[in-house]
């Protein structure tokens, strides 16, 4: 099907996925889930009752007894199929993607080139990584190794903005690894995941109870943490959400990784190369409508006298940036989300007007003729914002860019280090190697990139978070490989 084609799509109610079937869900609570981009329902999905819960986590409980005790060799043969089936379905995966979350097509392929490449490092970790120590001798006689071996069922609870990579930023190696799997998708894109899952189940064949999937809120995400069978959770949310799992987690006795919001800097220097900055800079404000925890929010331009030339150039191309439905080609920015994203976003521009900041670029009131009922905002650009505005503070989550003024580097990282509460992400632009290196060593942030719009770290990389953007020990992707084991130390006299 060409991309277009999925416009007119609908997938009806969503079902659950438990032991290798596919479930209708007994529940009373259906939610509408929508194409953004034309604000059409596409599908319905239910809010898994406590039952059908438990026999997920009962089904990848039984399930894990033969799986942790299957060699590893077979595990990743699963896993080149995973990837392989990836491959073959990308554009359709993509459409879907775009056609419930609203991203671009382009947007979607990204992320599924994203999954693939997680799926290739759970392979390689699997081969390296997860492999033992062992020392000969260490007394006459007596032999010392350790061994990583699996833990049991673990519970994957997604965020709305990226349906398919971030359930691949933890699975593959959960699998891999010899344990079992039961995710939650979100409950407004639930439909790229289902449809991933319905083609691992007719392509790919893991064992029943390996992987499952179960729909729901956050009732249902709640019910996985607490269950006595589930070992560990990983999370991908807001900070409140994150904070609120990360809780759980422990008094349930749970390992838990849990990545919450953020507030990113992105930093401009007045030697930054402008063909490099402008581009990357409106593709982080503005790429994925601003829906993503590695989106620039405030923009600290450095040397007021450089200020107006830059924000010129970078308004202009923000305002020229193609709005309409993912699906579209030629479209360069999709829709918020949902309705309620949308009035939120709306609502952070008039708090900022209120507040004194000037709105240099003003994208309320963008529609698009072919799709009048959906969800739609342009790009936002303040200028005269300081750090204790609630724009600067608070995660808007949306297409608006909050220019600071900064009078020397110094300043620029004391601001991003003490005026706000989150650290994932910080970025520079500059042609100086001595400002790259101080922001490089000074910066509070997990993500630090240097002349890139998005320090979105490679699957072979762990995706570091610090302060309220993150809650755990251990971070996601390669990270992960000791979050799913359970080290064994042997000590042996012959």
């Amino acid at each position: 099907m060409q991309a277009q084609q999925f416009l007119g799509l609908s997938f009806g109610r969503l079902r659950n996925f438990v032991n290798g079937v596919w479930m209708d869900s007994r529940t009373e609570v259906w939610r509408p889930v929508y194409d953004p981009g034309a604000g059409r329902i596409i599908a319905e999905v239910p809010y898994a009752t406590d039952e059908e819960v438990n026999s997920a986590v009962e089904a990848a409980a039984e399930a894990f007894e033969k799986w942790s005790r299957t060699p590893f060799l077979e595990r990743v043969k699963y896993l080149f199929e995973v990837k392989h089936v990836l491959e073959n379905h990308l554009d359709e995966l993509a459409a879907i993607n775009t056609l419930n979350h609203g991203k671009t097509l382009d947007e979607s392929r990204g992320d599924l080139r994203r999954a693939i490449e997680n799926v290739d490092a759970a392979i390689a970790a699997a081969y390296t990584l997860a492999k033992g120590e062992m020392l000969h001798e260490i007394s006459p006689r007596i032999d010392e190794y350790s061994v990583k071996e699996p833990l049991g069922v673990f519970a994957v609870i997604s965020p709305f903005n990226f349906p398919i990579m971030i359930p691949f930023w933890f699975f593959p190696y959960a699998i891999a690894l010899g344990n079992t799997v039961v995710i939650k998708p979100s409950d407004v894109t639930p439909v790229p995941m289902t449809r991933v899952m319905e083609i691992l189940q007719q392509e790919v064949k893991l064992p029943p109870g390996v992987l499952n999937l179960v729909h729901g809120g956050k009732e249902t995400a709640e019910a996985l943490v607490k269950h006595p069978h589930v070992k560990g959770v990983c999370f991908v949310g807001s900070t409140p959400a994150a904070r609120n799992i990360y809780r759980l987690a422990g008094e349930h006795g749970k390992r838990c990784i849990a990545q919450g919001g953020a507030k990113n800097y992105i930093v401009v220097m007045p030697d930054a190369d402008m063909d490099v900055t402008i581009p990357a800079t409106v593709s982080s404000f503005f790429g994925n409508t601003g829906q993503r925890c590695l989106a620039g929010s405030n923009l600290l331009v450095v040397d007021k006298g450089f200020k107006k030339s830059f924000l010129d150039k970078f308004s202009r191309r923000s305002k020229e940036l193609v709005i309409g439905h993912g699906l579209v080609q030629g479209v360069e920015m999709g829709p918020l989300v949902n309705k309620a994203a949308q009035t939120r976003v709306k609502t952070y521009v008039e708090k900022g007007v209120e507040e004194g900041a000037r709105l240099l670029l003003d994208g309320t009131e963008v529609s698009v003729q072919q799709f009048p009922d959906g969800f739609y905002l342009g790009a936002n650009i303040f200028d005269e914002v300081t750090p204790d505005m609630t724009i600067a503070r608070e995660e808007i989550f949306g297409p608006v860019a909050s220019v600071i003024t900064a009078s020397s580097l110094d300043e620029a990282i004391e601001t991003i280090n003490t005026r706000t509460d989150y650290g994932n992400m910080a970025c520079i632009f500059t042609s100086s190697g001595s400002n790259a290196a101080k922001f490089i060593k000074n910066v509070n942030a997990g993500n630090i990139g240097v002349n890139i719009g998005v320090a979105a770290p490679a699957a072979y990389f762990p995706f570091a978070g610090r302060k309220n953007s993150f809650y755990g020990v251990l971070h996601g992707q390669i990270d992960s490989v000791d979050f799913f084991t359970d080290k064994k130390v042997v000590i042996t006299r012959w």
